[in-house]
């Protein structure tokens, strides 16, 4: 008789467990918000490297103790838990200090699509710095001259042996000053269709031939950048599944993103944005009551308008990402929650201002009021910018969801280098 070995799984750990466990670890070791001289020192907006700095030391933190990539497999650096394990720690983090500003497009995005795209080999390289915090990733996607048309890319990879020599431009990358890597779609053949002449590359930020520029916002940020790339040398290794098969992982970056920035992101550890004690709506309605508005029925209208916009997003996410998982919608259908996050976000911002009135002004020689409300105002259309806009998000919805008829393209079937473009 011949006996087989079979592996059996070690069992996940129980989530009560685990959240008593996790809770006990957090009241011991993070700090509260209260305690940090700056309670907004953790957040998604910073532009200090002390941030970055701040963010790596918590995820090393983290990782020692066994709560670093909760999601993510055991053998890449994770700890091979559920979502649901993920969403206990981050209900238990609330009002704490936490490195969310790793979360996206490290963890959130650049991880994922590593895990679902990757080479074995870089898998175990790259994942597990990350979730060591050793390493922190970028997207360079989006170019000047491309709009939403990202398989429109022009910066250009050549073959040279055995490098990708890279040349060309990327905007828009958020942190990219702070990064180690970055996920780079290139052009590496122009005779091809522009879907097919693609290249997902894993390009060292902080090398030779590599200029970072930082991009100034209304709001004062400085996390945007734009990258000038002058003959800078890639290794064949550092390419992400195919040769001119880039725009299959760019499409599962995509997916990712969407689930990302519409908050259904399952690698996501601790609150997303501006970490908070109160929700939105019980916000208003303290500030409310301060300033004798209690009582208007404008104000009450919009309060409750708040109310319901928060409450509808995680049942809206909890719906789509449960379709998506017994595949009754497609993995497309990313696209209906992060469409509601970019309105919701937008509406969000208009309605804080709304009622805060001159306590959210913006200006040097304010001292009262509530800052962030105006600068979250001057800067709401970004969210329906961010993660591909919200009318991209609309093409996608209409299209691959409900199946309506696709959009003329007059570059479909062309090969690239035939297809008209507008001076560089």
């Amino acid at each position: 008789m011949t006996v087989q070995n079979v592996t059996i799984a070690e069992p996940i750990e129980d989530l009560e467990a685990f959240r008593l466990r996790a809770r006990e670890w957090i009241r011991a070791n993070l700090q509260s918000l209260k305690q940090v001289a700056d309670g907004e020192a953790m957040t998604d907006g910073g532009v200090d490297d002390d941030v970055w700095l701040r963010a790596r030391d918590i995820q090393k933190l983290l990782y020692s103790a066994g709560f670093a990539g909760l999601c993510y497999p055991k053998e890449y650096g994770g700890q091979g838990l559920s979502p649901a394990h993920q969403r206990a720690f981050n209900q238990e983090t609330e009002g704490y200090e936490m490195p969310t500003i790793l979360n996206t497009p490290t963890f959130t995005i650049c991880g994922p699509t590593i895990l679902d795209m990757a080479s074995e080999e870089q898998k175990k390289e790259h994942l597990s710095a990350a979730i060591r915090g050793d390493r922190v990733f970028i997207q360079f996607l989006s170019e000047p001259s491309g709009g939403s048309d990202m398989a429109g890319a022009i910066t250009r990879a050549t073959r040279d042996g055995d490098v990708f020599v890279l040349n060309g431009s990327k905007i828009w990358s958020s942190g990219a000053y702070a990064g180690d890597y970055a996920l780079c779609l290139a052009r590496t053949d122009w005779d091809a269709h522009k879907h097919r002449g693609l290249t997902m590359l894993i390009v060292k930020i902080h090398q030779p031939g590599i200029e970072i520029r930082r991009i100034k916002q209304v709001n004062g940020n400085q996390e945007f950048c734009q990258e000038f790339f002058d003959d800078v040398e890639i290794p064949v290794g550092n390419v992400v599944g195919e040769v001119g098969g880039g725009w299959a992982v760019a499409s599962r970056l995509l997916f990712h993103e969407r689930n990302t920035v519409g908050g259904g992101s399952p690698y996501e550890s601790g609150f997303r944005g501006k970490q908070r004690l109160t929700s939105p709506g019980r916000t208003l309605i303290d500030f409310a009551r301060r300033t004798g508005q209690a009582k208007d029925s404008r104000v009450r209208e919009l309060i409750a308008e708040s109310h319901v916009v928060s409450k509808v997003q995680p049942a809206l996410i909890d719906r789509v990402a449960a379709g998506m998982r017994t595949e009754a919608l497609p993995n497309t259908a990313g696209s209906i929650i992060r469409l509601y996050s970019g309105e919701s976000a937008t509406r969000m911002a208009e309605i804080a201002f709304e009622v805060k009135g001159s306590f959210g002004v913006v200006s040097p020689e304010c001292t009262v009021g509530d800052r962030a409300v105006g600068e979250d105002f001057l800067f709401r259309q970004a969210a329906s910018l961010a993660g591909g806009s919200t009318e991209m998000a609309r093409n996608v919805i209409s299209e691959r969801v409900l199946g309506m008829p696709r959009e003329i393209a007059a570059d479909h079937g062309v090969a690239f280098n035939q297809v008209k473009r507008g001076p560089k």
